[in-house]
Formats: C-alpha cells, structure tokens, sequence
C-alpha cells in the first residue's frame, strides 16, 4: 500500500467530528444580546441562522417575540405560526396566545389554548394564559378554573394566585379570594396591589382591625403612595374614625395634591363631621380643576339638601345623569317640569334605591293632574305596592319600560322634585299617599299577631348591607335588643338578617319574627297595618311606614342622608314620624335608650287610657 493509499486510508477510518449546528450557536448568540438589551442585534443573529436553516423553530419563535415586543403585531403572529409548523412545542402556542392576546383577541388565545389541548400539550403558562383571556371575555367562572389549575401544576405561582383571588372577587366571593389573595401574599410577600386588595376585602368583610393593619404594613413599605393613605382613610372611615381617616386623607393630599379620591373622601368625612364649609370649599376646588367632576357636583347637591337648600341641591342632582347609571335609555325626551304634558303619555321609572321609590311615589299624582297619561315604572318587589298609586293607567316592571310605544316623555322618579321646583315649603306631605294594604292580607296577619293585648312594635335593625353608608345607617341587634321588654309586642319586619345578628334574634324570644311570610312590600305594608309603632333604621321600610301614615321612628346617625336635614326630631317628608338622632359621640346605645324611654312613655299612657274608660 503506497503512502497515498495508506493516508485514505486512515481518513476514512478516522469519523468526522461533529460540527456545531450553525443555527443554533446563532440563536444563543441572540439570547445572549437579548439579556444585553441589544435586540437589534439579536434581530441580526436571528436572521443569519434562518439563513442557515429556515425551519429553525426557536429562532423562529424568538423572532415573534421581538416583533411582540416592538408592537409589530402581524409579523409577530407570521413568526410565531411558522415555528408552530416546524414543531408544535408548547411554548410556541404560549407565544402566538400572548400576540393575540395582547391584540385582545381573547376568542382566538382561547381556540390556540385548545388546539395544544388538543396534541397532548398542557404547561402551567398556557392555563395561564387561558386564564386571563376568559377574564377579558368575562367568563369568569371558568377563568377560575383555568388559575387553580395552573397552582396545581405550579403551586408557587403568585399570579395565579392572585388573579384567581381577583376573580373570584368579581364573582363576589369574597372569603374565597381572600383564602388565594392570602396564598399570593405569602408567594409573594409585600407585594403592595396584593396587600390592597386584601385590606378591601377583609374591609367588605367587616374584618376592620385585621385591613387596616395591612393597609399600614403596605404603607409603611410604600410610604409615598397616596393611593395607600386614601385605603387606609377609607377604612378609619368604615370604622366611624371619621377624625383619623381624615388625616390620611390630607397626608395622601400631601403626597399628590391633585388627588381626585383623596379629595372626594376629605369632602365626605368632613360632611360627616359637620365641617361644611370646608367641604363646600374642596367641591369648589375639585371643580375648578376638573370642570366634568359630576361626582363633585352631586356632594355639593346632597350637601345643599341636607341644610335645606333645595333649589340648589335639586337642580344639583341632576348631575348624576354624567355618571355611570342603570337607569333605562328612554328614545323620548327627558321631562323636567318645563313642557306642556296635558294629553301626552309619560313614564315615571324608578332610578335608585327601594325607599327612594316609596318616598318620591307621592308626586306621582301630581303629574297625572298635569292631564297626563302616567305609566309607573318600578321595581319587582313594589309592584303589588304601587300598582293601584291614584293617577296611573299603568304599573310596569323597569325591565319593561322602554319596550312600550307611543310615549312622549320619560322622568326619573327621583327627578320629579326637581321637575316640580320643590322647596321646604312646597313639599308634597300627606298623612298616607299609598293604596290601602289588601284587607285579606291585613286579616291574615292579624291571625297571626294573635290577641291585641299589648302595644305592637315592627323592629328593623339593619339596612342593605351594600349601601354605602351602611356602616353608618345600621345599628347590631345585640344593641338594638337593648328596646326588648314585657310590656310590648316585639314583631320583626327585618328581611335577611346580616350574619352578626341572626343568632342574636334566635336569642330575642321577645321578637316575633314572621319575615318569612313576607313576599313583597304590599306584604309588609299589610303586617305594618296591623302593628301600633315602626322603629327602624334610615332603611326602606322607614319610608313604607311613613308613606302609609303609621307612628314610626327612625334612629339616624349624627350626620344624615340628606333627606332628613338637621338637628330636628320631625320629618319633612312624613307627619307621623318621629326621629331619633345620635348626638355628637356618634353612640348608637344612647340613641337606642332614648326610644327605650320614649317607648315606656308610649306604653305608659296607653295603659293609663285602658284603665281609665273615660280617657
């Protein structure tokens, strides 16, 4: 064998050492200028290996995502599809779910998330993104599902955590997103838009001591946030800390003078602290800024009405038609009072709560004396009430206001003082404005009240726990119960009892409690017939009461809605109620021991008049 051959020879027994794939070294130059900032470049890099193998799927992924991030959406989406082709990995389909995603295309993240179901692909990110895209598309439930299942396959997933938390916030669970709120927290500690929304929970959920302690620990990580300091006065303010909640409020001012919230919630305590000069003062302020604040307007309007000035206050509240509102969207004109309605067809439709509907029901046979045809349009439950109210040819469920034809006008219930210029001195004020209750249900409740022996009393405690202000309005059982004696009958007229109290009345063997039997307010106003005095809370069955002419007293805190004005123990709005106000201390006990002694009084005089057959 010559040296020719012996050298081929060897060669080819020799194997070639393998060569680096060129695509691949060109793709980990990318990443490498890509954690350098230098995407440009990683562009460059990119290219230069699909110059070497077109099909090579990480660059081409790679690509998408700096296209992503450059907001070149389409080509993004060609780069992503491409690797897709060449291997469907999952965290490409996770890539082409962010473009689209990110173009809010929730519909079609969901049919990509499905389509990697669908080849055996699953990863903790993917469910992610499933998650957050049945958010957008409001299927909330199911984006629940999509963040456990994404803890299951990852349990050390904050975001998961936290958004499902979040979620489950929306849907109105409330002890369950705090349980996962709880969980991202102690993922993620002192993370500051966790800590918030678990304060505002533990707020809604009347757990006070425990929010506002995590309000000052997100405080004292963040101590110049002034979102931070406005929660934490919000809270003081649930807690009747009218006096602390307002320092936080001028602390947030302090750290972002132009604060909208920070000035609406100043404005709102220092209403509650009688200050009103200096609330006046911050709508002033809040308007000069931002001239569109309707919410300005309307603390300014309830503000006027609370101190009797109506014209103002009226006319002010018609700023709410700039907010956020459930009201119908009537195609006809909105009437106000000012054209001629004789022979036209108007609807009257309820706009905010139940008692507001009950209060201002009595103006309604003051626009069908105008020579309207009226068409009463209210809630579910006032329905059976109202429908007989003098003056109507009609009485609707809201839902179906605007399907009727042949209308002319529309007014929001709660327009027509205004609509009628209502001042102190006008106020529509009869004894009873409502229909008489049904005598068949009246009978039906008497059976049931038994013997009339004693003074009857119709208790309510509690108003609507979603109110606003409820924190104020509402007074516990166990302080209430404080009424409780022999010498009377004790009925209860409180529907859905809070959970704080439901034990407290199976303890009250002094209150008779029929609720159960009540189907709607025609209802009630049958079982308040048979009863000799209503005391209740600033609630709707305050203003049934009044409206049907029974004796009735309402406990009002130191600072009022506006419907009840100041320091008086009349109503303008009902002659046969009386009112009981918390004095300066803000003490519920003290209120409630003054109906304690107004009531024996009551008994005391009707046992004397028993007694004496000449009285």
């Amino acid at each position: 064998m010559n040296r020719r051959e012996r050298r081929a020879s060897h060669t080819k027994a020799q194997p070639k050492p393998i060569q680096p794939d060129g695509a691949a070294i060109l793709y980990e130059s990318a990443l490498r200028e890509i954690a350098s900032g230098r995407h440009a470049d990683a562009e460059g890099c990119c290219h230069l290996a699909l110059a070497i193998d077109g099909g090579h799927a990480p660059t081409l992924n790679l690509l998408g995502i700096l296209a992503l991030e450059a907001r070149q959406y389409d080509a993004a989406l060609q780069w992503v599809s491409r690797a897709i082709q060449q291997d469907g990995q999952p965290q490409y389909f996770l890539s082409l779910g962010t473009v689209l995603q990110v173009q809010g295309r929730s519909d079609e993240v969901i049919k990509v998330f499905d389509k990697a179901r669908a080849l055996g692909l699953e990863s903790a990110d993917l469910w992610m993104l499933r998650g957050n895209a049945l958010v957008q598309l409001q299927q909330l439930a199911d984006a629940v599902s999509s963040f456990q299942r994404v803890l299951e396959l990852n349990p050390q997933n904050w975001d998961a955590a936290n958004q499902c938390g979040i979620t489950l916030q929306r849907l109105g669970r409330i002890e369950e997103a705090l349980a996962y709120l709880d969980l991202s927290d102690a993922l993620r500690p002192n993370h500051v838009p966790t800590l918030m929304m678990r304060g505002a929970l533990l707020n809604a959920l009347k757990r006070f001591d425990e929010a506002l302690s995590i309000c000052r620990r997100a405080h004292d990580i963040e101590p110049g946030n002034s979102d931070i300091c406005v929660k934490t006065g919000i809270v003081l303010r649930t807690m009747r800390r009218d006096e602390e909640a307002l320092e936080w409020f001028e602390l947030a001012l302090a750290l972002q003078p132009g604060s909208r919230d920070a000035l609406h919630d100043k404005a709102a305590v220092l209403t509650k602290l009688r200050r009103f000069d200096e609330a006046f003062e911050i709508y002033r302020r809040l308007k000069d800024v931002h001239p569109s604040d309707a919410l300005a307007d309307l603390g300014a309007a309830h503000l006027n009405l609370l101190l009797g000035n109506f014209d103002a206050g009226w006319s002010g509240r018609e700023a709410r038609w700039n907010l956020p509102s459930s009201y119908p969207r009537f195609q006809q004109p909105m009437w106000q009072g000012e054209d001629d309605i004789a022979g036209k067809t108007i609807i009257i439709a309820a706009d905010e709560g139940l008692g507001d509907t009950i209060q201002f029901a009595r103006y309604v046979p003051m626009v069908a004396a105008l020579g309207a045809r009226v068409i009463l349009a209210v809630q579910k439950s006032l329905l059976s009430l109202l429908s007989n109210t003098p003056g109507i040819s009609q009485c609707i469920r809201i839902s179906e206001a605007t399907d009727l034809a042949a209308v002319d006008f529309h007014c929001p219930i709660m327009s027509l003082p205004f609509a009628f210029r209502t001042v102190l001195g006008t106020i529509p004020a009869p004894v009873s404005y409502l229909p008489a209750p049904n005598p068949e249900r009246i009978q039906f409740w008497e059976e049931r009240l038994g013997a009339h022996e004693k003074l009857r009393v119709g208790l309510v405690w509690s108003g609507n726990p979603n109110h606003l202000d409820d924190h104020n309005r509402s007074i516990p059982l166990r302080t209430f119960s404080q009424l409780l004696g022999e010498e009377a009958a004790f009925v209860s007229l409180q529907k859905e009892p809070k959970a704080e109290d439901k034990a407290a009345l199976q303890e009250a063997s002094q209150i008779l409690d029929l609720t159960r039997q009540l189907t709607d307010f025609a209802d009630t106003a049958a079982l308040i017939s048979c009863l000799d005095l209503v005391v209740t809370v600033d609630t709707s069955v305050a203003h049934l009461a009044g409206a049907l002419g029974r004796p009735t007293w309402t406990l009002l805190s130191y600072t009022p809605d506006y419907r009840w004005l100041l320091d008086r123990d009349d109503s303008v709005w009902y002659p046969t109620m009386r009112l009981f106000r918390q004095r300066e201390r803000r003490d519920w006990a003290e209120v409630v021991e003054q109906v304690r002694a107004a009531l024996h009084e009551v008994i005391a005089r009707r046992t004397l008049s028993s007694d004496d057959p000449e009285r």
